[in-house]
């Protein structure tokens, strides 16, 4: 169990940073104003801490199921 724990974290911060950097990346290469810039990084943030989440809670349920049909 702790290494499907350990994987889950470690895939959901790969995943978070992923989404994070899609959108920021674009932001820092236009030059978009502060005011956008701002809501881009907040929006980019809520969407990766969405997608870590998300990662984690479907790793472990998929593990869980995988666990009970052994059973």
């Amino acid at each position: 169990m702790t290494v499907e724990i350990m994987f889950a974290l470690v895939t959901a911060a790969v995943l978070a940073a992923a989404v994070f950097g899609l959108l920021l990346v674009p932001a820092l290469v236009v030059g978009l104003s502060e005011p956008a810039g701002r809501t881009l990084t907040a929006v980019g943030t809520v969407l990766a801490i969405v997608a870590a989440v998300w990662r984690v809670v479907r790793v472990l349920l998929r593990f869980d199921a995988r666990r009970h049909r052994r059973l």
